[in-house]
């Protein structure tokens, strides 16, 4: 009897936690932002904000995850409707760069004036959206009409993107968002991400990483701190003035050679950055979740990690309105050799895992506790826990880092694949999950 009242009690337990229905969300507004975001299609030719901005790809597209894709999906609609198969996108530079089509300076002469660019990830916006000179949206700062704004990017990105014809006439083509959507939006993709930046240094375990970090924070050798702080988007104040916030520069990245979009052999303008026209210059990221969010730069013009770092020591930087101001500011352009390069982006993937981890774990604890904030879909946690999880495993093993906490994070993988499939043992199986993310998170960084 004793057996069967434990029985019964555990098969309780058990369907609790495996019908789990989702709590009220702490902020509606979040909640409603994030319905828009990803299913609201305002009326036009089907695409949603998250046709380019995936949650389950770091709210971002990138060639292996565009391979994915069914032939159908909204991101290919010239191969498949006829009034957009001219001049509203370049299905080849999608699939093979992962490039799209804008025309921020106006939509007068199609065939000729636009750039292709890369999809900004819209992760940890309140950290990277304000600056002396107002807020900076998009690769350029100018990735909005009007003012701006995160609420303008919206506007801009319906007007460009959902349009059921090249008129891109409000109302016919598309609705606008109204104001209480604007808002709505802003909330979700403001909830996105770190809402903090970092406090460099961190006592890192790994001895190259720890290296990157100094370096990356020594103003004779990376320099890298001076327009990310903190590893973040925002300029270092005892270099910029306090209040900098987030600036755009002319790095030379338009002057890469054998740039992968100009291989493909299909026609890509000058993008002239900020401005109309513009003054060649694009804005700071951050670099908390850089990693895993490649390929880098507007252009897309550099696949991994380290050959983004790798950038700055070469000659398109250190020519650049940008690099010859830091060699005016300091004394010396940036010069680091082949192991320096690799210790910064070991600190980088370190960085981002220590992030995934932290996300990992909140989704989780967010799922088992019921503590739901309605950025995500509540029953879905789990599986963005395991999104997470497997990012920082790609980053750390890309790197060659940190095999024991690599081991950890896939027995936290494979603990929350079990969970979802045996309902019996869910809450155990996510409990263990956080355990060996708890572990793995302790191979990276000293505890305080």
């Amino acid at each position: 009897m004793k057996y069967l009242q434990l029985f019964l009690i555990s098969l309780s337990v058990a369907a609790c936690v495996g019908s789990m229905k989702a709590p009220p969300p702490q902020d509606p507004k979040v909640a409603r932002g994030r319905d828009l975001f990803f299913n609201e299609t305002f009326g036009g030719n089907g695409r949603t904000c998250g046709t380019c901005h995936p949650a389950r790809n770091n709210f971002t597209i990138d060639p292996a995850f565009i391979a994915s894709l069914p032939a159908n999906d909204p991101l290919f609609l010239p191969d498949f409707n006829p009034n957009l198969k001219e001049n509203f996108e370049n299905t080849k530079l999608i699939r093979q760069v992962g490039l799209i089509m804008e025309n921020l300076d106006g939509f007068d002469d199609l065939k000729n004036k636009f750039t292709m660019r890369g999809v900004p990830h819209t992760l940890g916006l309140t950290n990277s959206i304000v600056s002396r000179a107002g807020p900076h949206a998009g690769w350029s700062g100018d990735g909005a009409p009007g003012d701006r704004t995160l609420r303008s990017f919206a506007t801009g990105a319906v007007i460009q993107h959902f349009t059921k014809t090249l008129n891109r006439i409000a109302g016919v083509d598309f609705r606008l968002p109204t104001e209480e959507e604007l808002d709505a939006l802003e909330a979700f993709q403001l909830s996105l991400g770190p809402k903090q930046e970092l406090t460099l240094p961190l006592s890192l375990k790994n001895p190259v990483a720890l290296q990157g970090q100094t370096i990356f924070n020594d103003i004779k050798t990376g320099k890298c701190f001076a327009c990310h702080f903190n590893a973040g988007a925002n300029a270092n104040p005892a270099v910029f003035g306090q209040g900098a916030g987030n600036l755009n520069f002319n790095t030379g990245v338009e002057d890469l050679p054998d740039q992968p979009g100009d291989l493909t052999g299909e026609l890509i303008p000058p993008d002239d950055g900020l401005g109309t026209p513009g003054d060649s210059t694009f804005n700071t990221p951050s670099l908390v979740q850089a990693a895993e969010t490649g390929p880098f730069f507007h252009n897309n013009a550099v696949e991994t990690i380290e050959g983004a770092v790798a950038f700055y020591d070469g000659e398109s930087f250190n020519n650049s309105p940008a690099g010859q101001a830091l060699l005016k500011a300091t004394g010396s352009g940036i010069e680091i050799d082949a192991t320096q390069i690799v210790a910064i982006a070991a600190f980088l993937r370190v960085i981002n895992a220590v992030q995934n981890i932290n996300e990992s774990k909140d989704f989780l604890n967010s799922y088992l506790n019921r503590s739901f904030l309605g950025n995500e879909i509540f029953d879905q946690l789990p599986d963005r826990a395991g999104h997470e999880t497997d990012d920082a495993i790609i980053v750390l093993a890309g790197g060659g880092l940190h095999p024991v906490a690599v081991t950890h994070l896939r027995n936290a993988l494979l603990s929350i694949e079990n969970a979802k499939k045996k309902r019996s043992g869910r809450k155990q199986n996510l409990q263990n999950a956080l355990a060996e993310l708890d572990l793995a998170a302790n191979d990276l960084v000293v505890k305080k």
